[in-house]
């Protein structure tokens, strides 16, 4: 049976203190569940605090790094993917998972929202920026459910894994 992939996506660089702490805890439910961690595989922000989330509870993560070099990875990747594709590589981020749960918001963000969203994907929205609610909520109300924290987040994410075939 394929493992589940739970996809986290957010900021970078530009995360904020609340996005840090909701990676985190994020990253260590998905492992409690004995799901797969996916991330874009770097050393900084949501990406790192998930994949250290992760790890604090022996689970699995795969890391989807935009460049074709060892530079910036999170030690907490066991499996890094290469792809030498930069930002294109934000499409084999959400491609490559079960749901996505996309904590904070960023440029980087947003694309991969808009990518999971247009290949009918279900997104997990775990942010403050209330804008950001709204636009991602018009572009398709049946696949985005937007939560308050993260406890609300993987509970959605259950039942999402629960109804459908991933």
């Amino acid at each position: 049976m394929r493992k589940i992939v739970i996809g986290v996506m957010g900021p970078g660089e530009r995360a904020s203190v609340n996005d840090l702490y909701n990676a985190y805890e994020l990253g260590k439910r998905i492992a409690q569940q004995g799901w797969v961690l996916l991330t874009g595989g770097r050393n900084v922000g949501v990406m790192e605090e998930a994949s250290q989330g992760a790890k604090s509870a022996n689970g699995l993560v795969i890391g989807i790094l935009p460049s074709a070099h060892q530079n910036g990875i999170s030690e907490a990747v066991d499996i890094a993917i290469f792809t030498d594709l930069g930002n294109a590589r934000n499409n084999i981020n959400v491609l490559s998972s079960s749901v996505v749960i996309a904590c904070g918001m960023g440029a980087g963000t947003a694309s991969e929202i808009a990518l999971a969203l247009k290949s009918n994907k279900k997104v997990i929205l775990l942010t403050d920026d209330e804008e950001s609610k709204v636009f991602f909520h018009k572009l398709s109300p049946s696949n985005l459910y937007i939560v308050n924290g993260f406890e609300e987040a993987i509970a959605t994410a259950k039942e999402l894994v629960a109804q459908r075939e991933l």
